[in-house]
């Protein structure tokens, strides 16, 4: 078995609507059933007894080896305690070549469970050991490197249980929620709106207290020392006992409580200096330690911190009880569990030491035993849960304390007996106030009932009932896709709307271009979704990018399907009839959301049969409003888009709503057909985001075909009285459209200049010239400048294939160089002629002409 092209399916796609990594997996005879390998079902189950069943009604002996690697890859992530469900394997039409497909839920991790499922089937193949509990110890460790801590991913939880979209910006956790103008932003527990003062205000420690202490907040008093000397002389200024600690650390990192002595003070300077430069000493305030959270105006939580520690019972050392504590399945090593282990290190070695006791001491039963003088979880504390418990005076000087700082998500570290009765009744202070607070003691503490935090930071982003979304368009079809993305985005802008589109031409924000080429991907979608000024979102979504990568959305607000023709790259990547491009094409359809549109072309059968595939409602187009399928959603009360004499019409039930053929460019009047279909589209687009009918009116008006418009597409010149088409139409469907348009147009002498992508199939290169032989006087072939993967002058020798018996082209000639094509074509023409150029470099093409014609 040989795994190849490995790649992450980040969004919906061709599956599952959920991220995958797809491979391709080939296998040998005897593997495309492990019935005929002796023994491989009994190792592999000796191996990794928890795969079974292979298949969701038990095992058989037909299932072939792909199949197991599916199955075993995503069994090992659930060992592992990934949330991961779904796994695939489709046999391809080339004998034993299989696309397998795995669920993740973290790419990093779905990619090692391929590997290590391949290791365990060759293990199983071979008769060879697998280490099972390395290859989950493996899995988890990596998930727990790479995945979001609870806290930053407490918030995002909150964000999917409210459809807000996400997308995770680094390894990190710095996670934008939203798209466009509606994005918002958090790294772990801070939000985009909290100021760089703010946070640097917390991190100072000595500022922080002269400000709370001028807003009345209770603190206890201290200074910045120098040298152990200095800090003990401040402890006689304020008063034994002190705790000495870092002017700006944080997690308790270098803090010392309860000082009393000289000797303590001056070891307690030094494990400070360790982790900073500025040293403070402050009075100690005697207490429980507290953590309250304000998030805005608001208290949301509030929890006890205990040291960590262990319990004597008269047998067992303190050693061997911290070891049995930190058998608790809730104690990890980093932030991913709700508990941290506790360390047995020099610091639990010394606080031991101020109590008498040593690693190997064995307390006398009943006794408590004091690992560390902190209580922060990330060294091994506790935490209880006290939200209901906090007085309304605690939780008043709490928020005061956030806002005198100027932090909207913000750590208050409270010590006092309890939280109970007011700050000032027991002489307890604000020791601290922390941006960026961990959540975790809050969201699953170690006693009592754990609190929506997560909830409470995204109402704060976003109010309730807002999901962050812009509207966005997706369009998918053969034809048609650039010319109705371009119209849609212009009909949206018209509207006040700041509209990204991406499109074969590039990425636009506005009017701007900010990518050049192919951006019909979701790499490019992305880019616009998470720009700042962008409003609404048009996407031409090409095959390519959701077969490599899936979609850039989750969801779309409006999928339009124009149409799926037979010349649309068939026989590329497995996809080789119109059905499986069909249900490649629906992906979009599939993923419309909830009260979203899907827009389909009632007149193929193909793209109306997807309204079944949809959770949205939907609108059909087609010219002819007589189809059956038209007649009957109309009767249903639902949206439906025509043409009739001379006019667009979109009907609901009763309501109508016409448009002249005359007001609309880019038809040439009703006449251009394929662009009359395109316009239907984008009306019934532009309708289901919401766009009033006069600016549908307006936008209409003002959108020319010529080249800055819709580049590439039917942009017409006059060239000293000939007509000049430039078009990129590049398959059979295309071409049929543009001869159907042209031959409703005058002309003495009809000449095309035309190439071909060589990533086509033979038949639909030599296609495009049956047709065009049938409708011009002139063929001038061109070789393009990218043959993709064709030798040299294998396309146009396909190409002058299919004008073998033409009955119309009286004239062929080859010529090296598309630009060199174009001016042999013009220097040809004559007044009433007309000539069709299929460009293929379309920025270069256009601009070639255009000087042409300013020459001329």
């Amino acid at each position: 078995m040989e795994v190849s092209r490995v790649r992450a399916l980040r969004g919906p796609n061709l599956w599952s609507h959920h991220t995958s990594v797809e491979a391709i997996v080939a296998c040998t005879p005897e593997e495309e059933s492990i019935g005929a390998l002796p023994g491989f079902e009994a190792r592999l189950g000796a191996l990794f007894p928890e795969i079974w069943p292979l298949q969701p009604t038990g095992h058989d002996d037909t299932i072939p080896l792909a199949q197991v690697l599916a199955v075993a890859a995503l069994a090992l992530q659930a060992q592992a305690g990934c949330p991961v469900t779904f796994s695939r394997s489709t046999a391809t039409l080339e004998r034993g070549i299989y696309q397998v497909v795995v669920e993740y839920s973290e790419e990093d991790v779905g990619r090692l469970a391929l590997e290590l499922a391949e290791q365990l089937c060759s293990a199983a193949r071979n008769d060879q050991p697998f280490d099972l509990e390395g290859a989950l110890a493996r899995l988890r460790d990596l998930d727990e490197d790479v995945r979001l801590g609870p806290s930053t991913g407490s918030i995002v939880h909150a964000a999917v249980a409210r459809n807000i979209p996400f997308r995770r910006l680094t390894e990190g956790s710095l996670v934008q929620f939203g798209w466009g103008s509606r994005q918002r932003r958090i790294q772990a527990a801070e939000i985009d709106a909290t100021g760089a003062i703010a946070e640097s205000i917390a991190q100072d420690k000595e500022l922080t207290k002269k400000l709370l202490d001028a807003a009345g907040v209770p603190v206890p008093l201290g200074r910045v020392v120098t040298d152990p000397d200095d800090a003990w002389a401040a402890a006689q200024e304020i008063g034994l006992p002190v705790v000495i600690k870092p002017k700006d650390g944080n997690q308790g990192k270098g803090v010392t409580v309860n000082v009393t002595t000289y000797e303590q003070l001056a070891g307690g300077f030094h494990a400070a200096s360790e982790f900073r430069d500025d040293i403070m000493v402050e009075k100690y305030l005697p207490g429980h330690d507290y953590r309250l959270l304000v998030i805005g105006n608001k208290l949301v939580a509030a929890a006890r911190r205990d040291p960590p520690h262990v319990v004597g019972d008269g047998v067992h050392s303190v050693r061997q009880l911290v070891d049995t504590v930190n058998l608790d399945p809730r104690r990890g090593s980093g932030h991913a569990t709700s508990l941290t282990k506790i360390r047995f290190d020099d610091i639990a070695l010394a606080s031991l030491a101020k109590q008498g006791y040593d690693a190997e001491s064995v307390p006398p039963k009943g006794q408590r035993v004091t690992l560390r003088n902190n209580a922060n979880l990330s060294t091994g504390g506790s935490a209880t849960d006290v939200t209901d418990d906090v007085h309304p005076e605690v939780a008043a000087r709490a928020v005061a304390a956030a806002h005198m700082v100027g932090l909207d998500i913000c750590g208050v570290d409270l010590v006092c007996d309890s939280v109970l009765k007011p700050i000032e009744e027991q002489h307890g202070g604000i020791v601290e106030v922390n941006a960026a607070p961990g959540l975790r003691m809050h969201i699953s503490p170690s006693f009592g009932k754990g609190r929506a935090v997560g909830e409470a930071i995204m109402d704060t982003l976003y109010a309730p009932g807002d999901d962050g979304r812009i509207p966005v368009v997706a369009v998918t079809g053969t034809n048609g896709k650039t010319t109705t993305v371009r119209l849609i985005a212009h009909l949206l802008a018209a509207s006040g709307l700041r509209t990204g589109m991406t499109n074969t031409d590039g990425v636009y924000i506005g009017h701007r271009r900010i990518d050049s080429g192919d951006c019909s991907g979701p790499r490019s979608a992305r880019s616009v979704l998470m720009h700042p000024d962008v409003d609404a979102a048009v996407f031409e979504t090409a095959r390519g990018g959701l077969l490599r990568e899936g979609l850039a959305f989750d969801r779309c607000q409006v999928a339009v399907v124009t149409n799926i023709g037979a010349g649309d790259h068939l026989g590329l990547n497995y996809i080789t009839t119109l059905e499986d491009l069909a249900v490649l094409k629906r992906v979009i359809v599939q993923n419309v959301a909830d009260g979203g549109m899907a827009v389909l072309n009632a007149a193929d059968p193909v793209v109306a049969a997807m309204a079944d595939n949809t959770r949205g409602d939907v609108t059909y187009f087609a010219q002819d409003a007589s189809l059956p399928l038209m007649q009957q959603h109309r009767a249903q009360g639902r949206r439906i888009v025509y043409a009739e004499k001379g006019q667009l019409v979109a009907a609901q039930g009763k309501f109508e709503e016409r448009i002249d053929f005359a007001d609309v460019p880019i038809t040439r009047g009703g006449v251009v057909g394929f662009q009359v279909e395109n316009v239907l589209a984008s009306v019934a687009a532009a309708w289901a985001v919401g766009i009033a009918w006069d600016t549908v009116r307006a936008g209409l008006r003002t959108f020319v075909g010529e080249s800055d418009n819709a580049p590439g597409r039917f942009n017409v010149f006059d060239y000293r009285g000939a007509t000049v088409i430039a078009d990129y139409g590049h398959n059979p469907d295309a071409i049929s459209a543009l001869v159907d348009a042209v031959q409703g147009m005058p002309a003495r002498r009809r000449s095309v200049v035309i190439s071909g992508a060589g990533d086509r199939r033979d038949q639909d290169i030599r296609e495009q010239t049956v047709i065009l032989g049938k409708a011009f006087d002139d063929v001038l072939l061109y070789e393009d400048q990218c043959q993709r993967g064709r030798a040299e002058g294998e396309v146009v020798a396909l190409l002058r294939q299919g004008l073998d018996g033409a009955p119309r082209t009286t004239h062929v000639e080859e010529i090296k160089g598309e630009f060199v094509a174009i001016d042999r074509a013009l220097a040809r023409l004559q007044p009433g002629d007309l000539s069709l150029i299929l460009i293929d470099q379309v920025d270069e093409a256009l601009a070639h002409i255009a000087g042409r014609v300013a020459e001329a």
